[in-house]
């Protein structure tokens, strides 16, 4: 069920034991159709995103018993110059053997333990589910070609130590949707190589416009994409609302 702003999110219910809504807010006036929605469907969380712009909004939601609890950066890469091949040291990049979506999943949950997205942080969430959250998303890059349409990884010898899914949203633009590297192989410039090799996968399949999304206190993935062209275009901050 759902309305203009908001509907039931069957994943996030199924995992977390709780029913889970997500919503799109543009104004104060939503907030009433949005709770009388929660109300109606007996929602338990509600997951809420909203323009950082939107200042008047977001106090209502604080008013109303929404919490902050990440900031989403979108970044975009129009692809004007010509991208260099990227140069690996100990590891090469290769697309995804799907006899290996396994590896994938298990990346996945090592790169994605302890993150600070909005599951994470939320201490009425378990960290382990919230986690898994990351692990479901990761195997439907790399089976359901609505959520991604090409998977990369990066390889030492035969082991995957990391991961990079794209999505064609339509025949202008393309969107790196996930990315994961082992905590131990960190630092080793994968996942620059990743961006490179990225935007070389979207050139060749004739996108003009490129985009990535990471929360704000991911440093080195907004300073790699800053500096292979991405440029800063629009944040979100994502709030939750508990209905006891």
């Amino acid at each position: 069920m759902q309305n203009t702003y908001t509907n039931l999110s069957e994943l996030d219910t199924s995992l977390f034991g709780v029913v889970t809504a997500r919503t799109n807010l543009a104004s104060t006036g939503m907030l009433p159709e949005i709770n009388a929605f929660c109300k109606k469907n007996h929602v338990k969380l509600l997951i809420a995103r909203i323009p950082c712009s939107n200042i008047k909004t977001i106090h209502s939601m604080e008013a109303d018993g929404f919490h902050l609890m990440d900031t989403l950066i979108y970044l975009q890469n129009n692809i004007d110059s010509l991208i260099s091949e990227p140069t690996s040291h100990g590891f090469s990049i290769q697309a995804l053997d799907i006899r290996r979506i396994p590896d994938i999943i298990q990346v996945a949950r090592e790169s994605f333990t302890g993150y600070q997205g909005h599951y994470h942080v939320d201490s009425r969430l378990d960290p382990l589910l919230a986690t898994e959250v990351y692990t479901s998303w990761a195997e439907r890059c790399c089976t359901d070609t609505l959520v991604a349409n090409y998977v990369m990884t990066a390889m030492v010898e035969e082991k995957i130590v990391g991961f990079r899914a794209i999505r064609l949203n339509n025949s202008e633009q393309a969107e790196f949707v996930l990315a994961g590297v082992l905590p131990e192989m960190r630092g080793h410039g994968i996942y620059r190589s990743f961006v490179m090799e990225g935007l070389r996968w979207c050139k060749a399949a004739g996108v003009k416009q490129v985009l990535n999304s990471t929360i704000v206190t991911n440093k080195t993935v907004l300073n790699t994409c800053t500096q292979l062209g991405f440029q800063v275009i629009k944040s979100y901050h994502t709030f939750h609302k508990w209905f006891d």
